[in-house]
This record gives C-alpha cells, structure tokens and sequence, in this order.
C-alpha cells in the first residue's frame, strides 16, 4: 500500500522557491569577491560596486536563514541542525575577519546545494574541489601579493600554489610568508585531504555496488537455472511414470 503524500511545510516550499536565485547570487559573489583581486588597478567605481555587491547578497543568505528559522516548526533543531550557516552568517560582522567572508558564503551556497535532492554526491564534491581552488588562490593571492619575502604573485601563481596545497604535493616553490597565508594553507590541506577522502569513498562505493549488482543478476541466473533443473527433472519424472503406465497397459492387453 502506497502511503499517503505529505504536504511540504512552509519551510521546504521556501527553499525549493529561493534555491535557484541564491544559487545565482553566490555566482555574483563569486564575481564581485574575485574582480578586486584579478584586476586591483580597476576603476574605483567598480570596485566599490563590488564590496556593496558582496553584502548584499551576504545579507541575502542572511534574511535566508532568518526565514527559514522563522518558518521551521522546531527552531532549536534547525539552529542545532545548520551550525555551519549560523557561523557563516555571524562570521562577516567581524570586521578583522574580512577574509572569512568567503567561507561563509561557501557554506551557505554549500548547505544549499546539499539540500537539494537532485544534486548528486559526486558534482558536489567536484563543484567543491573546483570551488576551493579557485577561491583559495584568490584568498591567499590578495593576502599575499606586495608583501616582503612573498613568492606569490600572479593569479597564475596562485592557482599553482592552491592546486598543489590540495593535493598535498606542496613542490616548495611557492609558500604563503602572512599569518592570514599559512592560516588559508592550513585550510586549503585539509580541506584537499578531506574531498580526496569523499572522491575516494564515492569510487569505492561505485565498486562496491557494481559487484553486487553483479552478484545479484548470478544469484538470479542461478536460482533460475536450479528452479528449471528442479522442472525438467518433475517433467521426466512424469513421461517415465506415464511411459510406465502405457508398458503396463500394454502388457495387461
């Protein structure tokens, strides 16, 4: 018996409403947060639109979580249940910690995405990897650039960095000289560390559930094979139980 549908309560109807358009607007952050850093020598004009850019949609995700706690039946639960959006909503009031800016807008685009059911483990993983490259070079690239004894210097050099930092490769070519620098380093390590554990997971459970996909299609074969032996034995066992009969009529005759 099929079980009756529930209704989707205030809370999931509005964040299947607001999923599309703030996945935009993390896109714009992304935009506004790497324009400044690509381009320092850019029109004023632009790069003030910019930072006006990242608060407002910091502060979109923020009325997000607002309503989303206004609307959920049990509000503990859901401050308990979403520690990571609180923390990336309370973290850009911190002026000196202007950098983590970024982390939270990634944990909000990340919580997100995960509650979408249609997002499938392994884009997310791959979005994520793709997401900290990118981002992390951009952090450590305007943490870094014109200080004393840097190494980092280009957005080239950057990625470079980034991308051997999350594989912990770390060539030594390029090292981050900042607090702020070793801090996003530290992160970009376990961070890398982290998903190449989650892609490695994924890959082995894709193993996994092919071999016993596998052992379930043999196991079929097999007990259909044992039910049409078990058949084929019944139907001789018939002809030579009648085949007997006839010899015996035949004889009687």
């Amino acid at each position: 018996m099929t079980p009756p549908k529930t209704e989707p309560t205030a809370q999931e109807r509005w964040e299947r409403r607001t999923q599309g358009p703030l996945l935009v607007l993390a896109l714009l952050f992304a935009a506004a947060y790497a324009l400044p850093i690509v381009e320092p020598d850019a029109a004023q004009a632009v790069l003030t639109a910019c930072h006006l850019t990242n608060w407002v949609v910091w502060g979109a995700f923020a009325l997000d979580y607002l309503i989303r706690l206004w609307l959920s039946e049990d509000r503990m639960r859901f401050v308990r249940g979403n520690p990571l959006a609180l923390l990336a909503v309370l973290l850009p009031l911190a002026q000196p910690l202007r950098l983590l800016k970024l982390v939270s807008m990634l944990f909000l685009a990340g919580q997100r995405a995960r509650a979408a059911s249609q997002v499938r483990v392994t884009t997310y993983v791959a979005g994520s990897c793709v997401g900290l490259l990118v981002f992390g070079a951009l952090a450590v690239l305007e943490v870094e650039r014109g200080q004393p004894g840097a190494s980092i210097h280009t957005l080239e050099d950057a990625i470079w960095w980034a991308f051997t930092t999350m594989t912990t490769v770390g060539y030594g070519d390029m090292a981050p000289t900042t607090g702020l620098g070793r801090l996003l380093a530290i992160g970009l390590m376990l961070s890398g560390i982290a998903l190449l554990g989650v892609v490695t997971a994924n890959i082995a459970a894709w193993f996994i559930a092919r071999f016993e996909k596998d052992d379930v299609e043999e196991r079929r074969q097999t007990e259909a094979i044992r039910v049409l032996t078990e058949e084929i034995r019944a139907l001789r066992a018939e002809v030579a139980a009648l085949s007997g009969d006839k010899v015996g009529d035949e004889t009687v005759a």
